[in-house]
């Protein structure tokens, strides 16, 4: 239901949730990396570095055959089996991207999946999109994720008591440390702990 109309066929639903999805995605940000994080002011900056063929290579063998196409219906089973066709071609787009800090423009393209999160199916508020992108696509992220990990961790910054999107700690470890909490609640010591969570974030990004 949108507007007070519903609608029964599937290409009226899509333009229902393509214009939920428009009228919550935010493409600018109010806060200014250079007032949040001064103390990055001064740091020495890790150059560019060499995406080698093996990298590639060894990325592209790894895929899960198991997830979904992007826009281009290249299976990453594809990818895969012949990883030694596009090893090179890919190599040299993602070093030219990195260096150029341009996407190419398919890259940008996604196939967006509405999954239903709770309550009401027919409120388009309560779905949320998920964006199939394209394997080769998929495959440069993971080479800029290890990249940025091993800058934050080689020049610490990222504090300890950061723990949200963090790799090892999860939700045994979120409990391994609610344990602590309660001991020295116990105690009768103070604890502050800041949890947070933002209304409808994989909405708007």
């Amino acid at each position: 239901m949108w507007g007070g109309n519903t609608v029964t066929k599937d290409e009226e639903k899509a333009e229902v949730l393509n214009a939920f999805f428009a009228s919550v995605f935010n493409s600018k940000t109010s806060c200014s990396l250079g007032n949040q994080l001064p103390e990055l002011e001064g740091r020495k900056q890790n150059e560019a570095p060499i995406i080698q063929g093996e990298t590639v290579s060894d990325l592209l063998h790894h895929l899960n055959m198991h997830r979904s196409v992007g826009p281009d219906r290249i299976h990453p089973r594809l990818l895969r089996e012949l990883a030694e066709v596009p090893t090179e071609s890919l190599s040299i787009i993602y070093q030219q991207s990195w260096l150029t800090r341009e996407v190419p423009a398919d890259w940008r393209l996604a196939n967006v999946i509405p999954i239903h999160k709770n309550s009401w199916k027919e409120d388009p508020g309560n779905y949320r999109p998920v964006s199939l992108t394209l394997v080769s696509g998929k495959v440069m992220e993971q080479i800029i994720l290890s990249a940025v990990t091993r800058y934050v961790q080689d020049n610490q910054v990222i504090r300890p008591s950061q723990y949200g999107f963090m790799k090892g700690r999860s939700c045994l470890t979120n409990l391994i440390f609610y344990g602590k909490v309660t001991q020295l609640v116990d105690e009768v010591k103070a604890v502050n702990v800041d949890y947070l969570d933002f209304s409808k974030t994989l909405d708007t990004i």
